[in-house]
C-alpha cells in the first residue's frame, strides 16, 4: 500500500490520481495491503506469497499480458526485484499469459531522456515503446501526482528519465 513513511492512505490516493491521468479507471486498480509485503526498499518479499497474489489478480481480471520489472528492478528497489522474481516463478509454473519485463539500464542511460532513443533502437529487445511528446507529457503529469514521493532526485527522474520517453522490454 506504499506505507513506508506511514503514508499508505496518501499514496493510495496518489496512485488513483495518477491512473486517472493515464486513463485507467479506479475499478482496474488493486492496492494490496498485506503485512508480509511491507513497502520497504530493503525488504525482499516472499516469492510464493507474492506469486499467489499476482496469479489471483491475473485470473480475476482475465489478464493475458503482464509488464513488470526485470531482475534489476529499474532502481534496485528490493520490492521491485521481488515482483520480478514472483512473476518469473509463476511464469515457470503456469501463469498462462505473456510477460514483458522492463529493461533496467545504467545510470547514464537512465537520465539522458530522449537521447536514449537511438541507443535503444540499436540494442536487442523484444519490444520497444517510444512515447510521443504528448504521451511523455501525460506520463510526467501522472508522475507529478505522486507528490509524497517526489524527493529532489525524483524531480530529476521526472525531468530527465528515459523511461518517460522510451522503454525497452523483453519477453520472459
Amino acid at each position: 500500500s506504499g506505507n513506508y513513511y506511514n503514508q499508505g492512505e496518501i499514496r493510495k490516493q496518489e496512485l488513483e490520481q495518477s491512473c486517472c491521468v493515464l486513463g485507467i479507471p479506479a475499478s482496474d486498480v488493486t492496492v494490496i495491503d498485506h503485512r508480509d509485503l511491507p513497502d520497504n526498499p530493503a525488504v525482499e518479499w516472499d516469492t510464493q506469497l507474492l506469486a499467489t497474489i499476482v496469479l489471483k489478480h491475473i485470473e480475476a481480471k482475465n489478464i493475458n499480458l503482464v509488464v513488470t520489472f526485470d531482475a534489476g528492478g529499474v532502481s534496485g528497489h528490493a520490492n521491485h526485484v521481488s515482483l520480478y522474481t514472483a512473476v518469473r516463478y509463476r511464469v515457470l509454473h503456469t501463469l498462462g499469459c505473456h510477460v514483458l519485463v522492463l529493461e533496467s539500464v545504467n545510470l547514464f542511460r537512465k537520465y539522458i531522456s530522449f537521447l536514449d532513443v537511438p541507443i535503444s533502437c540499436l540494442l536487442p529487445r523484444d519490444a520497444l515503446f517510444i512515447l510521443t511528446e504528448e504521451e511523455t507529457e501525460q506520463a510526467k503529469r501522472a508522475m507529478w501526482c505522486h507528490r509524497s514521493q517526489l524527493l529532489w532526485f525524483r524531480h530529476l527522474y521526472v525531468l530527465f528519465s528515459r523511461y518517460l520517453v522510451v522503454n525497452s522490454l523483453r519477453l520472459l
